[in-house]
This record gives structure tokens, sequence and C-alpha cells, in this order.
């Protein structure tokens, strides 16, 4: 008797297990988790690759920085950057840099003066290149990053379908049945369950890493901003 209550009782929860639940489900069902943990894959891809790819910015635009003002002449801080790996803020030098010299050249071949128009015309094509090169740095590491944002938004009303799909089938066995016991319900529901923590497993680190890049975004175009705007001030007084 005792014997015969244990398989009763450890019955269901054999019926009950996860991994039963999940191949036992429907095909909608089995396909919102494919799609789910896709979407979470690809966002622990995306995490991994934009950490370490923020983080080797941080550092060398950092570096560079603290190099430059130790550096008197553009001259040197031009070769550093050739034999030094790229950065953000270094990029953005080098732009400024490349149109500085580019206007110098243009003036010498001129016979050297330049009236004040010409001179505020140069200036302003300096910053726009300037400008060119942040849009561009800052593109790159935005690069991917709105999927962590798409993950984060989409995924919890994806898993909301998988459990209204696994409930409707839960009414629908009912009706079939005629009978509304444990049994019948529980698989349904349990199933709907699993899609939901299926979509906030897959929702709550993309919100997570979103929120965190955009801020170590945000940090490193500030750098460049304001590099850009000394760039443009040590420019003035020494070449204009």
């Amino acid at each position: 008797m005792i014997h015969t209550l244990l398989q009763v009782t450890a019955a269901p929860e054999e019926n009950l297990d996860i991994v039963t639940l999940i191949f036992a489900a429907s095909p909608v069902v089995k396909g919102v988790l494919l799609l789910l943990c896709f979407m979470s894959v690809a966002s622990w891809y995306v995490i991994g690759s934009k950490s370490m790819y923020l983080s080797r910015a941080l550092a060398r635009s950092s570096n560079f920085l603290d190099a430059f003002w130790k550096t008197q002449r553009l001259d040197d801080v031009w070769k550093m950057t050739e034999d030094t790996a790229p950065s953000p803020v270094s990029e953005v030098f080098r732009a400024g840099y490349v149109e500085l010299a580019k206007l110098r050249r243009r003036r010498t071949e001129q016979g050297g003066g330049a009236d004040s128009e010409t001179q505020l015309g140069d200036i302003e094509s300096i910053q726009r290149a300037l400008e060119r090169a942040r849009t561009t740095a800052v593109t790159e590491m935005e690069n991917r990053v709105p999927l962590l944002a798409t993950t984060a938004s989409a995924a919890p009303f994806i898993g909301l379908f998988g459990t209204v799909w696994g409930i409707m089938n839960s009414f629908r066995n009912i009706g079939a049945k005629g009978a509304a016991n444990l049994a019948t319900v529980a698989p349904g529901i349990a199933e709907a369950l699993v899609a939901t923590a299926i979509g906030l497993v897959a929702a709550i680190p993309a919100v997570m890493a979103y929120n965190y890049f955009v801020r170590r975004i945000r940090v490193v175009s500030a750098d460049m901003e304001t590099f850009a705007s000394d760039f443009l001030n040590i420019v003035r007084r020494r070449f204009f």
C-alpha cells in the first residue's frame, strides 16, 4: 500500500520534470523556447565581446591622453599613435592632425599668409574632421549594443506568448477530457511557466548589460569631446 502511494506521488514529479516538459511541449512553445535561447546566446556573445572592446578602448584612451599631455610636439604624438594600438581618442587626434597637416601644406603652396576669414574656415574644417572621427568611433562602440535593448524589451513578451499558449492548451485539455483535475492542468501550466522563466533569463542580463554599456560609451564619448575641444584650442594658439 505504501509502495503504491509512493509511486502515485512520484509520478507527477517525473512528468513535470523541466527537461521532460520542454521535449513534450507543443511545437509553438518549442519555437518560442528556441527563439529565446538564440536571443540569450546572442546577447551573451555581445556582452562578452563588447566588454573586452570597451575595456581596451578605455585603457588605451587613458594611456594616450597621459602621453599626449606629456608631449610638447604634435609630430611626436603622431609618431606615437603609429606605434601603439588605436583608441577612440587617438583616432580623433589622428583625424584632426591629418586635416591640420593638409591645411598647412595648402597654405604653404599658396604662399603662407591667410586672412581671418580663411583661418576661420580652416578651423571649422579641423572641427568637422574631429567631429566625424568622434561620430565614427561612437558608432563603432555602439555596434551590436541595440541587440541587447531588443532582447531586454522583447524577450519577456515572447515568453509571455509561450505562457498564454501553454495556458490555452491547458484549457483545451480540460475541455477535451471533461475534467479539471491537477493532472490535466499542471503540465500546461508548468510548460507556460518554463517559457516565462526563460524569457526573464534572457531579458535580465541583457537590460543590465545594456545600461552598463551605455554608461561606458558615454564616458568614452565625453573623453573624445573634451579632447577635441582641447585639441582645437591648441591648434588655434599655435597655428592660427
